[in-house]
């Protein structure tokens, strides 16, 4: 639950940041790292040193259910002569370290990142006559709060936070909402990310930190990003005034796409994905696979691993790999390479590229993790692969934009604890190759590109009743593709939900 209040920030001729001989009492109302970044708001709004403010009435290191303390709401006057409309600014406290005592998040140190090295913004058209601006952004950014900070355990106080930054989000990065960010009729359903074109970077006593944009986009758009890339999509969104512009406005009440607005658009994304791929390397999604390959009864069958009611789990080894090959997709090199099982790895990963997508590889499941060195490689002679229908739609996007480019595709379970990754001819560390293009290492499937060579291939269309999505309209959101697949996709309808079903031999 959350209060609409005036900001306590201190204005323009407060003191500064607390320090040593600062008093218990201003410490506690000014905490150094919430101090730094109203900082850099007054830089930009000067003359608004007090606005207002959404801040949750129990915080969450109170046992509240909202990871943000605070989203602070500035008018911004935009800038007529270079199309940039008026419009309302919002910016969170709270997904990086305000306070420094680890009530929420670690302290490692002043040269790294601050809790999760930054802090969401929004900008929102301001409509004529509105005169104050409207709170359900503050909602939607805790809810991509929440998401982040669910990567793991949270126990305030008894336990240091451990972050696990595959859920922390990166410029370039979508996010998947499926409904009106504001909860109207708005053609406005997912987000982009991207850096905020004005508020700075910010070093404070606790790390650095950033500061990400939401910018609202269309189903269209959405599937455009992943295609090709979400840099892509929002560079375009920059040319076109009414659907951003250059500082990427949402306006909720707009109605066409960016490819509606001009047709020409979609001739640029297109060149793109030929030229350059997809950089979304995986997902997590609704998928199962089942090896036929040996009878159903024999314990050591993937049925028993994958499919059964007590799915065993992926070792932690696994699990690294997994998400190591998840975050390296965003990086395009010459010879791509899935990350090696590393022993002495332990669960803090680099910064060294943004990961793609923030799915959580963690497992809630309670069945028994059985251990890495236990666990043999397996050669498959058939398999049976499962997704629902929006997993689906992405299989396109895993051969055209991935393995038609040499890099790779991983699919993570989100309902039982094993993931499907597809890999092309000449990946690095896949222990599925040529000779045997189906290899299971445990729950983990692996998929060669080479066999897309081996089998005939019938002309398959994705329609959108099998691999897309509707909007409230019923329209479709994404458009029919007719691809060569090497295997017959079926239609089941299991668990009341549409599923793409594949059969490989």
């Amino acid at each position: 639950m959350a209060e609409l209040r005036p900001s306590v920030a201190p204005g323009p001729a407060a003191p500064p940041a607390p320090g040593p001989s600062a008093s218990p009492a201003f410490a506690s109302l000014f905490p150094p790292g919430l101090h730094a970044i109203y900082g850099e708001c007054r830089r930009l709004y000067p003359d608004q040193p007090n606005p207002l403010q959404v801040t949750a009435i129990v915080k969450y290191w109170l046992g509240g259910p909202d990871p943000l303390d605070y989203v602070s709401m500035y008018r911004n006057m935009g800038s007529p002569s270079a199309n940039i409309p008026e419009h309302w600014h919002y910016i969170s406290f709270g997904l990086s370290d305000l306070y420094g005592d680890s009530r929420v998040h670690e302290f490692t140190g002043t040269d790294g990142p601050s809790g999760f090295g930054f802090e969401l913004t929004f900008r929102l058209k301001r409509e004529t006559g509105e005169s104050a601006p409207p709170t359900w952004p503050a909602e939607l950014m805790q809810g991509l709060a929440r998401y982040v900070f669910q990567s793991g355990p949270y126990q305030p106080y008894s336990c240091r936070r451990q972050h696990r930054e595959e859920n922390t989000f990166c410029s370039g990065d979508h996010v998947s909402w499926h409904s009106p960010l504001d909860n109207s009729e708005s053609r406005i359903q997912h987000m982009l990310l991207t850096e905020d074109p004005q508020m700075q970077p910010v070093q404070t006593p606790f790390g650095v930190v950033t500061f990400l944009q939401i910018v609202g986009v269309c189903t269209e758009e959405l599937h455009s990003a992943q295609q090709w890339n979400g840099q892509g999509i929002l560079e375009l969104l920059r040319t076109v005034p009414v659907a951003g512009g250059p500082w990427l406005i949402t306006d909720m009440r707009r109605g066409e796409t960016i490819f509606e607005i001009d047709p020409h658009l979609q001739e640029r994304v297109d060149k793109g994905i030929e030229t350059d791929g997809s950089n979304l390397s995986g997902v997590s999604a609704k998928c199962a696979w089942d090896d036929l390959s040996r009878p159903p009864e024999d314990d050591e069958d993937s049925r028993s691993i994958c499919i059964g009611t007590q799915p065993r789990r992926l070792s932690g080894k696994d699990t690294e790999q997994i998400r190591e090959t998840l975050r390296r997709g965003l990086e395009i090199n010459s010879k791509p390479v899935l990350p090696p099982i590393n022993p002495q790895r332990q669960n803090g990963l680099t910064h060294d590229r943004p990961p793609s997508r923030k799915d959580s590889l963690e497992s809630d499941s309670s069945t028994a993790i059985i251990p890495h060195e236990l666990i043999r490689t397996r050669q498959l002679e058939s398999v049976h692969l499962k997704f629902n229908q929006e997993s689906g739609a992405l299989i396109p996007l895993c051969l055209r934009g991935r393995l038609l480019h040499g890099r790779h595709f991983t699919y993570k379970s989100i309902t039982g604890d094993m993931a499907i990754t597809f890999v092309s001819t000449g990946v690095e560390g896949a222990f599925a190759t040529e000779e045997h293009p189906y290899a299971a290492h445990g729950p983990w499937l692996q998929l060669q590109r080479h066999f897309l060579t081996c089998f005939p291939s019938p002309e398959v269309s994705f329609s959108p009743a099998i691999g897309g999505t509707t909007n409230d309209r019923g329209n479709p959101s994404v458009r029919s593709r007719t691809l060569p697949l090497p295997w017959e996709i079926k239609r089941q309808d299991m668990e009341g939900e549409r599923h793409a079903d594949a059969t490989l031999q």
